[in-house]
C-alpha cells in the first residue's frame, strides 16, 4: 500500500503560487493652441417660380417659366418672367424668387475676406501665461492665465492589479 501512495504524495505537497502584479501611475498634461482657419461655404444659385391664373412672358416668348440660364464664373444667367392676370377679374396668385450664387473663386489670398455669402473664420490662439506642470509627486498644475483659444487638459491615473 506504501507503494502505492508515494507515486500520489505530491498531491499533497504545498504547490507555489504564482501571482501577477501590475502597478502604474502616472501623470499627463497637455496644452493645444488652435490654428487660425476659416470655414467657407458658397452660396448656390436659386430660382423659383409659382402661380396660378397668370399669363407668363418674358419680353419676346408667351408661357415661359423663367429660369437659370448659362453660368459665368459659377454664377448663372437669370431669365425673369413678367406675369398677368389670366382673366380679368378671376383670382390669381404669382410668386417668384432668385438668390445669386456667389462668384467662383480660383485663388484665396491669406489676410483677404474672399467672396462668399458664409464665413466662420477664428484667429490663432495664445498660451499667454497659461502653464501646465506634473510635480515629482504626480501633482497636476493646471493654469489658464490669459491663454486664448486654447485647450489645457490634465490626467491623472493609478492602477493595481492582482491576479
Amino acid at each position: 500500500m506504501k507503494k502505492l501512495l508515494i507515486p500520489f504524495a505530491f498531491l499533497l505537497a504545498a504547490i507555489p503560487v504564482k501571482a501577477d502584479i501590475t502597478h502604474t501611475i502616472q501623470s499627463s498634461a497637455s496644452i493645444s493652441i488652435a490654428a487660425p482657419g476659416s470655414v467657407l461655404t458658397r452660396q448656390a444659385n436659386e430660382y423659383s417660380v409659382s402661380g396660378n391664373g397668370v399669363a407668363t412672358t418674358d419680353g419676346t416668348t408667351a408661357g415661359v417659366i423663367g429660369g437659370l440660364g448659362t453660368a459665368t464664373n459659377g454664377v448663372n444667367a437669370l431669365t425673369t418672367i413678367t406675369p398677368s392676370q389670366a382673366v380679368n377679374g378671376s383670382q390669381f396668385s404669382f410668386s417668384q424668387s432668385y438668390t445669386e450664387g456667389d462668384d467662383t473663386v480660383t485663388a484665396i489670398t491669406v489676410g483677404e475676406i474672399p467672396p462668399f455669402s458664409n464665413i466662420t473664420s477664428t484667429s490663432a490662439g495664445t498660451a499667454g501665461t497659461g502653464t501646465i506642470g506634473v510635480g515629482k509627486d504626480g501633482a497636476l498644475t493646471l493654469t489658464p492665465g490669459t491663454a486664448t483659444g486654447t485647450t489645457i487638459t490634465g490626467q491623472y491615473t493609478t492602477t493595481l492589479t492582482l491576479e
